[in-house]
C-alpha cells in the first residue's frame, strides 16, 4: 500500500543491465514514500502496516524442508506458513527501508535464512500457484535488502534457493489453469529473475506475460471469441467457452475469471499490474500493451463491485462481488502516470 501512489520515475527504452532494487518498487518510490509519512494517504497506510502482525520484531519464520498443498491449500503443510513468512520478510523489508531500522533488516534476513537453510521443493495439486505466492514476496524482501542493507552473509545462499527451488516451477507457466494462476506465478518468475540478474528468465516472463494477457482480458479486437493462452489445451470454441466459465457474450474488459469470482480475477489483475511495474523499472514498457485492458477491466469491475446492475447476459445474471484491494497499482499507474 505504501508505494502505490509513489510518483512515477521516466525510464529508458531498453535496458542495458538491470536496475537494483527493481522488483515491483524503485528506490526513488521507496525514498518518495519516506519522505511522505507523514502525509496521506501515505500515513494510514504506514499506520496500517507498522500495526500488522507481519511486521512484529518478535515474528517467528515457521519454514520446512517440503511445502505440501493440495487444492484450496487442503492439505495444508507449510503452505500458509510459507505465504505468510513471505509477506513478513518483505513487510520488514519496506520497515527496514522507510524507519534506516537495522532491527527490521535483520528479522527479515532472519526469516529468509531460516527458509534457504531448509526448503527443497513444493509438492502437491498447489504447488505452482504456491510457488509463485511466496516467490513474488521473497524476491521483493531480497532484492530490497540485498541493495539497500549491508551484512546479509547468506544472500547468495537464499538467491540460490530462489534459482533451483522456485524458478524452474514459475518459469514453465500455467496454461491449463486459470489465469490468475500463471499471472502470479510469472509475477513471481520476473521478480526472482531481476533478483538474480538472469536476462533469459525476464524475457521468457516477460513472453509469458505477452502471451496470457489477451487470454485473461478481452477486448472486442480480440474477435468473436478470446484468445486461448498459448501451449494450452484449449482448441475449439466449446472449450474457450468453458475456459471462461460459459460465458458466451464478450464485451470489453471481461476476464476469463469474471463469471468464477471476482477476488480470482482481482489477483489476475493485480498480478498483471506488478509484471508491468517490474519491467518498467527495467526499461521494458509493459503498460503500452496492457493500459486499455487493464482500463477496461477496472472499470467494468468496479463498476459492478460499487453497486451496478448486473445484465442478464453476464455469469447468468450473477456474479461474486468480492474483489478486496487489487486495484491499486493497476489505478496508480493508469490514473496517476498516464493520465
Amino acid at each position: 500500500m505504501l508505494v502505490v501512489a509513489a510518483l512515477a520515475v521516466p525510464q529508458p527504452a531498453q535496458a542495458a543491465a538491470f536496475k537494483h532494487p527493481g522488483v515491483l518498487v524503485s528506490r526513488a518510490q521507496l525514498d518518495f514514500v519516506r519522505a511522505n509519512l507523514g502525509n496521506e494517504p501515505w500515513k494510514s497506510a504506514w499506520n496500517a502496516l507498522q500495526g500488522s502482525s507481519y511486521a512484529s520484531l518478535s515474528y517467528t519464520a515457521k519454514p520446512r524442508a517440503e511445502v505440501n498443498c493440495g487444492g484450496n491449500s487442503i492439505p495444508d503443510n507449510g503452505c500458509s506458513d510459507e505465504r505468510k513468512d513471505a509477506m513478513a520478510a518483505y513487510t520488514h523489508a519496506l520497515r527496514w527501508y522507510l524507519t534506516k531500522d537495522a532491527r527490521y533488516a535483520e528479522k527479515a534476513i532472519q526469516i529468509m535464512d531460516a527458509w534457504s537453510a531448509v526448503i527443497t521443493k513444493h509438492t502437491g495439486s498447489n504447488a505452482p500457484l504456491q510457488t509463485g505466492w511466496a516467490g513474488a514476496n521473497f524476491s521483493r524482501a531480497a532484492e530490497l535488502i540485498k541493495h539497500t542493507y549491508t551484512g546479509w552473509t547468506q544472500a547468495g545462499r537464499f538467491a540460490g534457493k530462489l534459482r533451483t527451488v522456485y524458478l524452474p516451477t514459475l518459469i514453465a507457466g500455467r496454461p491449463n489453469n486459470n489465469g490468475n494462476w500463471e499471472l502470479i506465478m510469472t509475477d513471481a518468475a520476473i521478480g526472482i529473475a531481476v533478483h538474480l540478474d538472469d536476462r533469459a528468465s525476464f524475457d521468457r516472463a516477460v513472453a509469458t506475460w505477452r502471451g496470457r494477457l489477451p487470454a485473461y482480458i478481452y477486448l472486442k479486437t480480440d474477435g468473436s471469441l478470446p484468445k486461448a493462452p498459448p501451449n494450452s489445451e484449449y482448441n475449439t470454441n466449446a472449450e474457450i467457452i468453458d475456459y471462461w466459465h460459459g460465458q458466451t457474450t464478450f464485451v470489453d474488459g471481461l476476464t476469463q475469471e469474471t463469471c468464477r469470482d471476482f477476488w480470482h480475477t482481482g489477483w489476475g489483475l493485480a498480478a498483471i499490474s506488478h509484471v508491468a511495474e517490474t519491467a518498467g523499472h527495467q526499461g521494458v514498457d509493459l503498460y503500452a500493451k496492457a493500459k486499455h485492458r487493464l482500463r477496461f477491466a477496472m472499470d467494468l469491475h468496479a463498476k459492478l463491485q460499487l453497486g451496478g446492475t448486473v445484465p442478464s447476459w453476464l455469469c447468468g445474471g450473477k456474479v461474486t462481488k468480492d474483489l478486496g484491494e487489487h486495484f491499486e497499482v493497476g489505478f496508480n499507474a493508469l490514473h496517476h502516470r498516464l493520465g
